[in-house]
């Protein structure tokens, strides 16, 4: 019988519900609650895990609001929240990329693909970037187009534009002209 379980817990934010979740003291789900993929993201979790979601908050749950919280304020701007991500070794290689773009600043999809040294995949690290279970910790909405265009976001483009004006980022259209 499967007794291991992902803490989980919905957490209202100015931008929208985010799904949060915890397995062995780490962040594992931080993802906006009324995405397209939400099954396919909880699936996929659970799976690697080998553990079922039970509805219960810890200590690496409120750490993690507390830290948005902060962020949301703009009194934060890394989070340091202990985390593992889920996914392919691919998945992994264009996280770890989005998570170093700094607070403030974004690249554009290609750029992103030129990160990681393949240019040419920047429809598969578009999908890789869609695949994040750790929204605004691993800041995926700090890709843009190459025009400076917003693009898909899980949360919408509307959290997204919010979240790039928080962070001072967000200029319609001008980045890459």
């Amino acid at each position: 019988m499967n007794c291991k379980f992902i803490n989980i817990l919905d957490f209202e934010t100015p931008y929208g519900v985010l799904v949060l979740g915890s397995f062995q003291n780490k962040l594992v789900l931080c993802d906006w609650k009324y995405r397209k993929s939400r099954i396919q993201i909880d699936q996929r979790i659970k799976h690697y895990f080998n553990a079922e979601f039970k509805e219960q908050e810890d200590d690496v749950l409120t750490k993690t609001k507390a830290q948005l919280n902060s962020y949301f304020l703009g009194e934060l701007k890394e989070f340091d929240v202990p985390y593992q991500l889920v996914g392919s070794v691919f998945q992994q290689q264009v996280w770890a990329a989005l998570s170093a773009i700094p607070f403030g600043k974004t690249i554009s999809y290609l750029q992103l693909s030129k990160s990681i040294s393949n240019e040419k995949a920047i429809r598969a690290v578009a999908s890789a970037n869609g695949a994040n279970a750790l929204s605004i910790i691993v800041p995926c909405h700090r890709v843009v187009g190459s025009n400076g265009e917003l693009t898909g976001y899980a949360g919408g483009i509307e959290a997204k534009k919010k979240l790039l004006s928080l962070e001072g980022s967000y200029l319609q259209r001008t980045m890459f002209n």
